[in-house]
């Protein structure tokens, strides 16, 4: 066979085959390694830390901001451009801490190949490190192992391998010699093994057929790096936003600047207005006050069991319009659970489960080999059957594994009665082969075929796995033939819904998020833990495998359930939602759900069962696998988007305000009201200590009770700005008001601005009273952060107003006692403005 050319199972790749019995020779194996290169998969390219930092500075404001402080500098203004300068640095410092997000999924990729494995080379068993693998290899395998590389079976005795982390098939699958057509699917080939899988049992010998990046663990790793992560609605919305507003600002900057040379103002004056127009109207503090919504609404979802890797996802769950979800340890338990023993005699029935079983219980009560025959020697436990004295008692001489052309496996033991034998397998290979079957106290008659079949697809219509045993009484040690069996009974078997999850997909429902099951698991399966959620009816379809693939965009978009899929399939689904507009969430574990998480705009991973490859392209790794945490995710992104609506329909009138005022004085060509400088402590301080807080604000009543948003919608709605315009004009109104009534009642220039300054801050303290909910009257709960806010800007600006060296930086003079109460009244009026809105327009929205 050296030589000859070798195709692998479906994949269609050939290699020069070296000779089974001896391997390749060590030179062989060094030309191979240099033509085809180690046995790993391409890193990913990552940026470095400055360019990411650059990144923080590529935003329209920013570039607005820093004109200014070179306009600021070249007008001999130092301390006003260091504090602009301070505040751009201090923003992208804040988001490049924030937003680092090292791509390490294809590194885990890489992590997932073995070290070392055992190979002919030279005629003998060698140690060889798996990168040094190439395609002719000859690998021996057996229980533990993890496969380094593709590879054709060429012998095996029972080999088993768990391929979940690849197609998403929770039971592992029997590998033999074979020869399959090109094209086969992943999971149908049973003469391939891939890299990445894990051998459960058996042992065997397999030729390397592909290495690195040809192989199929190889493809999915392409697919996640050409899958490039969506920008998130808010990114979108946000950015748009910043374009618009840093547009109108340029221009109002350059209308106040050619209008004030045409009135024959000296130039540093006209510039010193602009500069400031320009300052007052940017929200400097909008980035900040993002990344502080983003991160209060990360650590509260860590409290709910999901652990948010991107800042972006907190909110993005909360525009989330599907939710994708894997079925197994999302919607299941993870764990196989025998949920029916149909038998005369069940004690017979749990001993014929035991015996012919090679699972087994390790000192932690977890099941050390395969799920299902786990899932029978759970059954005999919980009857009260020992399983270790049961296996002493009928110790085993023979056994025939698990064949999956016959779909069936034999046990010849030694009872306290001689030989007895002992079948499991499918009920329509065990069934033809039995002519009696056992009643109760061990009466054996006919077997009643039409009343077992019946019996069988009764519960393999509930989606269950059924497993037919049977006893015989062999010849002798070497008799593995079944023959004149004597059927025992049925074991039936579901992995059980998490009764929580139902819940959780009910809420998610109910809050106008379509949930679909995307599985890896048989269509019946699926199609019975779909229907236990409610998301099938009884005329609805399940798409599986080949149905997928052959479905046009239509069918896939009405498909709620799709089962046996292919990491190109997900992706496919993913892509084509996103496409007709849709935010969608998904869920995986495996490695072959990498690239769709990647591509989805929220990857959800599951933290305890999940790959370190699905973890790491993830944007959200659940704690606890459960479904319910992503319904509370999604619950916490909306209170995060709310919370971010409240800060903007905040911030924004004070920034149109200052704006609006300067651009009035010097249309009007009357005194500034108000400094650069002091635009600029407004601004940040009230960012800081007002806004700010807002970001701890409560989860509002009826939240999972909308419907989510359109992913177009812009930040503002139309009710928005309508309060914003109207509170903008107020604090115009009043602030140009109380300046020019200073000047007019005899207070200096330096008094009446400060008196102004003191209008917007108290007018903000107001406001933000009503913004804490924007549709109701009365927020929910207590927000200290609110409180401790409001005492702290008061202590700051009398600070700023009555000591000198705050007289001194910032330009300030104490106002009158009468001044102050203006200033309260103005406040007072602008939060019963803001609440006279609310009540008169709620009933219209």
């Amino acid at each position: 066979m050296s030589g000859s050319p070798i195709v692998d199972g479906g994949g269609g790749r050939e290699v020069a085959a070296a000779a089974a019995p001896t391997g390749l020779s060590s030179q062989e194996a060094a030309l191979r390694l240099t033509a085809h290169g180690p046995n790993l998969l391409p890193a990913p390219p990552r940026p470095g830390a400055f360019a990411g930092f650059l990144q923080q500075l590529r935003d329209p404001l920013v570039y607005v901001l820093l004109a200014a402080a070179a306009v600021s500098v070249l007008l001999g203004q130092p301390v006003d451009a260091s504090v602009i300068l301070g505040v751009v640095l201090v923003n992208a410092v804040i988001g490049q801490v924030q937003r680092a997000r090292a791509e390490h999924a294809l590194a885990a990729l890489v992590r997932m190949c073995p070290t070392w494995v055992r190979a002919l080379r030279d005629g003998v068993v060698t140690r060889v490190r798996a990168e040094d693998l190439v395609p002719g290899d000859a690998v021996l395998l057996a229980p533990g192992d993890q496969v380094p590389a593709d590879c054709r079976v060429l012998t095996a005795t029972g080999l088993l391998v768990n391929e979940s982390a690849l197609t998403g098939e929770s039971v592992p699958v029997l590998k033999q010699p074979g020869d399959l057509p090109p094209g086969t699917p992943v999971a149908d080939r049973t003469d391939m093994v891939h890299a990445g899988t894990l051998v459960t049992g058996g042992d065997g010998t397999v030729l390397v057929t592909a290495t690195g990046g040809d192989t199929e663990l190889g493809a999915i790793s392409d697919l996640v790096a050409a899958a490039r992560p969506p920008v998130t609605p808010l990114t979108r919305q946000l950015a748009r936003f910043s374009r618009q507003l840093a547009l109108a600002i340029t221009v109002l900057a350059a209308v106040t600047f050619v209008v004030g040379l045409l009135r024959g103002q000296p130039v540093g004056e006209v510039f010193t207005a602009a500069v400031a127009m320009a300052v007052g109207a940017i929200p400097e503090g909008l980035p900040a006050a993002v990344t502080i919504v983003l991160a209060v609404g990360v650590v509260r979802m860590a409290g709910r069991h999901a652990i948010v890797r991107r800042l972006p996802a907190a909110e993005t769950l909360g525009s989330t319009t599907v939710i994708c979800t894997d079925k197994t340890g999302t919607l299941t338990a993870n764990r196989m659970t025998a949920r029916t023993v149909l038998a005369e005699d069940e004690h017979e029935c749990l001993l014929a489960g035991v015996l012919c079983n090679d699972a087994a219980i390790g000192s932690d009560a977890e099941v050390i080999g395969d799920p299902t025959e786990g899932a029978l020697l759970g059954a005999a436990s919980s009857a009260g059957l020992s399983v270790e004295r049961v296996r002493a008692r009928y110790p085993r001489l023979a056994s025939l594994p698990f064949d999956a052309s016959a779909q069936l496996m034999v046990t010849v033991h030694d009872g306290p009665a001689g030989l007895v034998g002992y079948v499991k397998g499918a009920p329509e290979r065990v069934l033809p082969l039995c002519d009696r079957e056992l009643g109760p106290n061990e009466v054996i008659g006919p077997v009643r075929t039409a009343v077992a079949y019946t019996r069988a697809e009764q519960e393999a219509a509930r989606g269950l796995r059924v497993l037919a045993l049977a006893r015989f009484t062999p010849q002798s040690v070497e008799d593995l033939i079944p023959h004149n069996l004597v059927l025992v009974g049925f074991q039936a078997m579901l992995d059980p819904a998490r009764p929580e999850a139902i819940a959780a997909v009910a809420a998610c429902r109910e809050a106008g998020v379509e949930v679909k099951m995307i599985t890896g698991d048989h269509a019946a399966t699926a199609r019975a833990v779909a229907t236990e959620f409610g998301l099938l009816g009884p005329e609805d379809t399940v798409l599986s495998g080949p149905e997928v693939g052959r479905a046009d965009e239509e069918e896939l978009l009405a498909a709620k359930v799709l089962a046996r899929v292919s990491p190109e399939q997900k992706l496919r689904l993913v892509e084509l939602l996103q496409r007709r507009g849709h935010v969608v969430a998904m869920t995986g574990d495996g490695v072959n759900d990498a690239p769709a998480l990647r591509r989805a705009d929220i990857g959800v991973a599951m933290g305890l069962t999940g790959t370190d490859a699905a973890k790491l392209a993830a944007d959200v790794v659940l704690a606890d696998d459960n479904f319910a945490s992503v319904e509370a995710a999604v619950e916490q992104g909306r209170a995060v988007y709310d919370n971010l609506r409240k800060f903007i329909a905040w911030t924004l009138p004070t920034n149109i305000a200052e704006g609006v005022v300067l651009m009035v004085a010097v249309l009007a060509g009357v005194t500034l009201p108000l400094l650069p400088v002091q635009v600029l402590w407004i601004n940040m301080t009230t960012a800081v200590l007002l806004g700010l807080p807002l970001a701890f604000e409560s989860v509002e009543p009826g939240v999972m009770a909308r419907p989510p948003r359109p992913p177009g919608r812009s930040l503002l709605s139309g009710d928005l700005v309508r309060r914003i315009v109207l509170v903008g004009l107020l604090l115009v109104t009043a602030s140009f008001a109380a300046f020019q009534w200073q000047l007019w009642t005899g207070a200096s220039a330096a008094a009446a601005r400060t008196t102004a300054m003191a209008v917007f801050v108290v007018a903000q303290i107001g406001y933000l009273l009503s913004c804490r909910s924007l549709d109701h009257l009365r927020a929910v709960g207590r927000n200290w952060w609110l409180i401790g806010g409001v005492g702290l800007m008061a202590l700051l600006q009398a600070a700023i107003t009555f000591l000198p060296v705050g007289n001194e930086l910032f330009h300030t003079a104490p106002p009158s006692t009468g001044a102050w109460l203006v200033v309260a009244v103005i406040g007072a009026a602008t939060y019963l403005v803001a609440q006279a809105d609310k009540l008169l327009w709620a009933p219209r929205r």
